[in-house]
């Protein structure tokens, strides 16, 4: 499954890279919110809720906003891009009831495979807003208790969640995010200086996790948990860089605004990330008895594959055939010592597997 972006007709004044403020600190309140998905951000975590402990019970109530599908609320919709938080919550402030119902509700309903009424129809009363609060209500208690807040009272609930942004902004989010500024600031400044230079696909598809470049013309696929293809232009293409953000990778091409894509900065997500083909490979070449007993004899020091045939009673060429499985999914590494060559296992692959597992499950 994947989400592919359709590139052509950008020009260099259709591409925005920055950090956003808001868009982080909606990264970390889902951090903060699902820490099973986060175990690398742990120490933080900690931190963050012993910061705010009170804020608990008010965090939990808007939880879906920044659950896996993100509220398009909390992502630019305007270029040039700020990142100040200041200036990104006195924005929402300023909208209207039928622009931020139509920003915030589909965020409630957390799900592009089912329609959102147009915000017009979200009345109390209405048979549409009764059934969007029922499918709401459908998905978790939680959500369908926000969607009935959202209809009967959309600016009050406006007010209450930005008091709640600004109380977690006190909290911990501002001391985070002084240190967190610069480098997103540095790297989105080398992003935009290599689009000066190169063709927007080449660059993205290097920048963003797991991306490729695809068919004809500029168009990169994202691994992702949706089929769409998506053609940017006429709109413009934000790219927002964030520290919190791993092992997710967010696109928003809801809004006519611009299409969004959060993703994690250089240096905020472990290297070598895998694609799900990748996983696949290294999850079935586990999968077979002969291979994982092969792994058990790599296990200690290099072993060359004629032992390894002696050891198990096979000819050189089965395993030759197994050994090649496993290196091709980076399980083993082989290296040559003079006429030998030598294989052992790459325990530190095996050992981050499972971790990889759920990064790439989380994208």
């Amino acid at each position: 499954m994947s989400i592919v972006l359709d590139l052509g007709g950008l020009g260099p004044a259709d591409l925005a890279v920055g950090p956003s403020a808001l868009s982080e600190l909606m990264a970390s309140l889902h951090v903060l919110a699902e820490p099973e998905h986060h175990p690398e951000a742990a120490g933080w975590t900690a931190r963050a809720a012993a910061a705010g402990p009170e804020l608990r019970d008010e965090l939990s109530v808007f939880a879906p906003l920044w659950a896996r599908f993100r509220c398009r609320l909390f992502f630019p919709r305007t270029v040039p891009l700020t990142a100040n938080l200041d200036e990104e919550l006195a924005a929402i402030g300023e909208l209207q009831k039928g622009d931020f119902l139509e920003l915030v509700a589909p965020g409630v309903l957390g799900t592009s495979a089912q329609p959102v009424p147009q915000a017009r129809e979200l009345r109390p009363g209405t048979a549409a807003a009764e059934d969007y609060t029922r499918r709401c209500l459908r998905r978790s208690y939680a959500r369908g208790e926000l969607a009935r807040q959202l209809v009967a009272a959309p600016l009050e609930l406006r007010n209450r969640l930005l008091e709640v942004l600004r109380a977690a902004d006190t909290a911990f989010f501002a001391e985070d995010w002084r240190t967190l500024r610069p480098a997103l600031e540095d790297h989105a400044r080398e992003v935009r200086r290599r689009l000066t230079a190169r063709p927007p696909a080449e660059v993205l598809a290097e920048l963003l996790p797991t991306a490729a470049r695809v068919g004809p013309g500029e168009r990169i696929r994202l691994d992702k948990l949706q089929i769409d293809e998506v053609k940017v232009a006429p709109r413009p293409l934000v790219l927002v860089p964030s520290a919190r953000v791993w092992p997710h990778l967010t696109v928003k091409n809801e809004h006519p605004s611009c299409v969004v894509v959060q993703y994690a900065a250089r240096g905020a997500a472990p290297a070598g990330q895998l694609t799900l083909r990748d996983l696949h490979h290294r999850l079935m070449a586990l999968t077979s008895p002969a291979r994982m007993e092969l792994c058990r004899h790599l296990l200690g020091e290099p072993i060359t594959t004629s032992e390894l045939a002696a050891r198990l009673g096979s000819s050189e060429p089965q395993v030759s055939r197994a050994l090649r499985t496993l290196r091709d999914a980076g399980l083993v590494c082989s290296t040559r010592d003079g006429k030998l060559v030598r294989h052992r296992l790459a325990t530190d692959v095996i050992q981050r597997l499972g971790h990889d597992v759920l990064a790439t499950v989380a994208r």
